[in-house]
């Protein structure tokens, strides 16, 4: 695969970041949420939306591009998860997408893996997600990368349509742990990937 870089977003991003998240939309959800809602995407509407919410975000919310020899390939977001309006302490991957012409060249598991190290980073225990329940490539994806369902659902409605997502969740690997020397304390593991229950909501 060409060289992989992955940085911030800015706020020139935005156009091509929504072509991605529309693009992909219309393709992971084709057969899973109506058409007629696919159809009436609209890229210059979901970039204004990103820059809106670029420009108001904080609160940990990290906005991640992969570049690919001069373009962007993939974005994903990530921050702290959410109990409907209140943050917790856990974290959350809010989204992920890959242009369709790249996908399954390693973009979306590196993209993954970034927000994974980063969630870590800031002191993350879990990271949580949400997918919808019927897309099954999603679940293998989200499973290979160590996280699992934890058996919460939510009711989602798209048109009408009922489209009802379920959770995974992780545990995240902690700060390597010193003992001095001479003491009886061991250091302690951190619990396998997959492990995590579910959180609040």
């Amino acid at each position: 695969m060409t060289s992989l870089s992955i940085r911030r977003m800015t706020l020139a991003d935005c156009d091509r970041v929504s072509e991605i998240r529309v693009g992909g939309w219309r393709s992971a959800y084709r057969g899973l949420v109506p058409q007629s809602y696919l159809d009436a995407l609209s890229v210059e509407q979901d970039a204004e939306r990103r820059r809106a919410r670029l420009a108001q975000h904080g609160g940990g919310v990290v906005n991640l591009v992969a570049e690919q020899e001069g373009e962007i390939v993939g974005w994903a977001c990530h921050g702290p998860y959410r109990d409907g309006e209140v943050r917790t302490g856990d974290a959350e991957l809010y989204a992920i997408y890959v242009d369709p012409a790249r996908c399954g060249g390693g973009i979306g598991r590196a993209l993954l893996a970034q927000a994974v190290r980063q969630c870590a980073a800031a002191g993350h225990v879990r990271m949580f997600l949400w997918v919808l329940k019927e897309n099954a490539r999603a679940r293998r994806f989200y499973e290979r990368a160590g996280f699992r369902a934890d058996g919460a659902e939510e009711p989602f409605e798209v048109d009408g349509i009922a489209v009802p997502e379920v959770r995974y969740a992780r545990c995240l690997p902690g700060p390597p742990v010193t003992v001095a020397p001479g003491s009886a304390s061991a250091p302690v593991p951190p619990p396998p990937p997959g492990a995590g229950g579910p959180g609040p909501r």
